[in-house]
């Protein structure tokens, strides 16, 4: 189905660039969706913290001090400055949610949006896997003829010293 033009989208790759991956998920920081959904961090954070049971620890978590810093360490500029709280991280299942809690137009079409994106990269992902499978695939056979062709090689040359002794039978003495 071809995707509906919104005055309200945003380029993919501005959503792919804000998405992490942090203790086995694919995460949003809360201040990353905040942005996103034209809101301030404050507010959005509030508005998750009246409704933390929508909100289990699969959903979203806050990230530690050491996540924290290596985080902010992967980027030259760092826009936290002295950051009192550490960042809430919302997996594909919290972002859902939060469709849930955030009822502006401009962030239930964000949210579709950023939704597809984690979907567009669940498929990437099981492609990039089926791929290398299938590479390893060939690696094995090639590593099996080489394995072979090295076998057929030995036998020829086996045969070619066997008929060389046969037509060569040992040194004549005399005429």
């Amino acid at each position: 189905m071809p995707k509906k033009a919104n005055a309200l989208s945003l380029p993919d790759e501005i959503i792919m660039n804000k998405i992490y991956f942090l203790r086995g998920y694919k995460v949003m920081l809360d201040k990353d969706l905040a942005e996103l959904y034209g809101v301030e961090t404050k507010v959005f954070n509030q508005a998750v913290r009246r409704n933390l049971n929508r909100f289990p620890a699969d959903f979203m978590f806050e990230l530690t001090r050491p996540e924290f810093e290596n985080l902010r360490s992967q980027f030259v500029t760092s826009s936290w400055g002295g950051t009192r709280y550490m960042p809430n991280a919302f997996t594909e299942q919290g972002v859902a949610m939060l469709a849930s809690v955030l009822n502006s137009d401009k962030a239930i079409s964000i949210n579709i949006q950023i939704v597809r994106v984690f979907t567009r990269i669940r498929q990437m992902l099981i492609d990039n896997t089926e791929l290398r499978l299938a590479i390893e695939d060939i690696r094995k056979k090639t590593e099996n003829n080489s394995k072979n062709i090295e076998l057929v090689f030995q036998y020829l040359d086996e045969l070619v010293e066997k008929k060389e002794k046969e037509n060569h039978p040992g040194k004549k003495i005399g005429f």
